[in-house]
């Protein structure tokens, strides 16, 4: 067994110090850039032969997280721009090395605010989040996977566009809320038209879905030590148009109103030592009954492979990296 990771971490000064420095300057000319980024770069290889406990006779994982951020800071107001994106394969024997996706995301996010005042934490912004998937996806239990995916680059693609209040701490805490948001789905008509309702809330046949609502985004960093770094992450989304689907019975076939609220939890924790090493824990879960749900019975009610079916339409991530570190 083989693994490794690469990390690295660019930033021009303290991110604190430098947001408190600018947020604070008197003079109105300053224009002042803050970026930091964190690229982790992992693989884990695995070797047997005349294994008597059984096992994947060789296999590959690789895996790659990035999560960087630049500020502009001119006399009273702030524009920050977000990034953060996530890759992984599996590569086994078993399967002829065929690349098996173990991670896909693509999420960019940038706002701009302006203070209420020169001593306020308060802003008025604007922001506009993207969220997408670089690859294809496919539901690997089902018959011939190969031949159709379920997800693809833009489909979807969510837009969401909000302008509100900002509560910001410097650039370890930030807390955004809008009464009033718009957020656009797109979806290429190749996946709508594979299920009567359609997918991922768009209607059969039908590329484009509009809603209207409530939208929170909060994010949190704090270095705990020099070594270990919490990055934490909350996103809300209210639907004011959304109403249930009933049969012709009266009989509730699809919950979906203003209080079933989509969530985004993302939280990871670094730990540095030995100067040249790094792990990183991290969970991220997701609420979207939009999204298509996998059942955990076949048609003939027999259980499929899904260690954790009980979560329902919650979508869950789990991931841990051990290996180098590289600062800059």
């Amino acid at each position: 067994m083989l693994s490794g990771c690469f990390y690295a971490n660019a930033q021009n000064l303290g991110t604190d110090e430098m947001a408190k420095k600018y947020t604070e300057t008197k003079n109105v000319d300053t224009i002042a850039w803050v970026y930091s980024g964190n690229f982790i770069f992992g693989m884990n290889q695995g070797l047997l032969h005349n294994w008597a406990a059984g096992g994947e006779l060789a296999s590959l994982t690789v895996n790659s997280t990035f999560n960087g951020s630049l500020i502009r800071y001119h006399n009273r107001s702030v524009w920050t721009t977000n990034v953060d994106a996530a890759y992984g394969l599996f590569y086994a024997y078993s399967n002829d090395f065929v690349p098996r996706k173990t991670d896909d995301r693509l999420d960019i996010t940038s706002k701009y605010g302006y203070r209420l005042s020169k001593t306020s934490d308060l802003y008025l912004t604007g922001l506009v989040n993207a969220k997408t998937q670089f690859t294809k996806g496919y539901n690997y239990d089902a018959p011939e996977w190969d031949t159709f995916s379920t997800s693809g680059f833009l489909s979807p693609l969510y837009i969401t566009i909000a302008p509100g209040i900002e509560y910001r701490k410097g650039s370890m805490l930030s807390l955004f809320f809008s009464p009033i948001s718009t957020r656009l789905t797109f979806v290429d008509k190749y996946y709508t038209l594979q299920e009567p309702e359609g997918m991922y809330g768009v209607k059969y046949g039908k590329s484009f879905r509009g809603e209207f609502g409530a939208y929170f985004s909060g994010r949190f960093i704090k270095d705990f030590t020099k070594n270990i770094s919490y990055r934490g992450r909350l996103d809300l989304y209210s639907n004011y148009l959304a109403k249930n689907s009933y049969d012709e019975t009266g009989a509730l076939i699809k919950k979906d109103n203003p209080g079933n609220i989509d969530w985004l939890i993302d939280n990871s924790i670094t730990f540095k030592f030995f100067k040249y090493f790094v792990m990183n824990v991290g969970v991220v879960a997701i609420y979207d009954n939009d999204v298509p749900y996998i059942p955990t019975v076949d048609p003939n009610g027999k259980d499929l492979k899904e260690p954790v079916g009980g979560l329902g339409w919650w979508q869950l991530k789990q991931f841990v990296t051990f290996g180098f570190n590289y600062k800059f």
